[in-house]
């Protein structure tokens, strides 16, 4: 923001404060200001910074999600380690692997272990802990309590499902979340929350509707990206973004970022090899699933549905369901014409 925007701001509170004294004030649990003193507060604070790539902003909370065994742990590691070479303390929340799991993971053929940097912690729960009651509660307390203790300004959580045992079901996921953003707001943390999602068909592109429990969790992050499984090359996978609030779509259906998951000196790791398309990483359907798709999107197209909600009930993107109702136009207009050239012979 330039000095004569900032003096104009100034200029335009100083005379919203002569007609009004109490420029900010709290009503019950609402605060309340004025929208330029708003942006004026805002704009003395520094953007926040890409933590990795385009898909992970400074103290957003974010969501990175895939189905099983396709590498979201591994992934999440890599981050960690980068940001923690950055120079950032990071938090990583391991409650997938065991120690040992998680040391056989990062030891390459001749027993060589990597070379962590010291700014990455790793975190587990202990085991006599397990059972303790109010057990996500008391989880959520310590993981800030480590935050602050270590001094870490980045948390990577792995994953979800040991925040809350029922994450899948709305109610108490949406709980969980306003928690985790509660403590997000009051300390400034960075937050990637590692979550699963349902076995999902490969022929279709990954939408926020693919995190299990989306309908109340994708609400409360800032941005998210999934990983898919490419389907022409098994030892391929893609990373997507899905939801972003700082910046723009970098990483959308038409430039996802093409991996393969390989070790390199003890560390295993996603080593990006392309860009392309979503599309070409998809299942292609057949003649016949794809007939069938075009009738059931026509069907709910005349109930009255928008392409939207068609799109969320189908596991779809609207982009795909705009083109099935292309095609069934283009259909229906075939039959007109066929039936018209009938009745002119006759």
């Amino acid at each position: 923001m330039s000095m004569e925007q900032i003096d104009l701001i100034s200029n335009e509170l100083a005379r919203a404060d002569e007609l009004k004294d109490d420029a900010a004030r709290v009503i019950g649990m609402m605060r309340v200001k004025s929208a330029l003193e708003t942006i004026k507060e805002a704009s003395e604070r520094p953007n926040p910074q890409p933590l990795w790539l385009s898909l992970w902003y400074e103290s957003e909370a974010c969501c990175l999600f895939a189905d099983s065994n396709l590498g979201k742990s591994i992934l999440a590691v890599q981050i960690a380690e980068s940001l923690a070479r950055s120079g950032k303390k990071v938090l990583y929340f391991d409650f997938e692997l065991s120690d040992k799991q998680f040391q056989i993971r990062y030891t390459d053929e001749m027993g060589n272990l990597y070379q962590f940097s010291p700014n990455l912690f790793r975190v587990e729960i202990d085991a006599l802990s397990m059972y303790a009651e109010n057990f996500e509660e008391a989880l959520l307390d310590n993981i800030e309590q480590c935050a602050d203790e270590i001094g870490a300004n980045t948390i990577i959580i792995d994953n979800i499902s040991w925040l809350c045992t029922a994450a899948e079901k709305g109610d108490l996921a949406g709980a969980l979340m306003m928690r985790l953003t509660q403590i997000k707001r009051r300390t400034g943390l960075s937050i990637l929350v590692i979550a699963h999602t349902p076995k999902r068909n490969l022929s279709n592109p990954i939408t926020q509707n693919d995190l299990a429990g989306s309908k109340k969790l994708m609400n409360f992050f800032d941005s998210s990206f999934a990983i898919g499984k490419s389907a022409k090359d098994s030892t391929l996978r893609y990373i997507k973004q899905i939801k972003c609030r700082n910046g723009g779509f970098e990483y959308d259906a038409e430039n996802v970022i093409v991996c393969q998951i390989k070790k390199t000196d003890a560390f295993l790791q996603f080593e990006t090899i392309d860009h392309a398309t979503e599309a070409e990483h998809l299942k292609q359907q057949s003649e016949l699933a794809i007939q069938e798709r075009i009738e059931k999107v026509r069907e709910l197209s005349k109930k009255g549905l928008s392409q939207r909600q068609i799109a969320s009930q189908l596991g779809i993107s609207p982009a795909s369901v705009n083109n099935y109702l292309k095609r069934a136009g283009k259909v229906d207009e075939a039959v007109r014409e066929n039936e018209a050239a009938k009745e002119d012979e006759e």
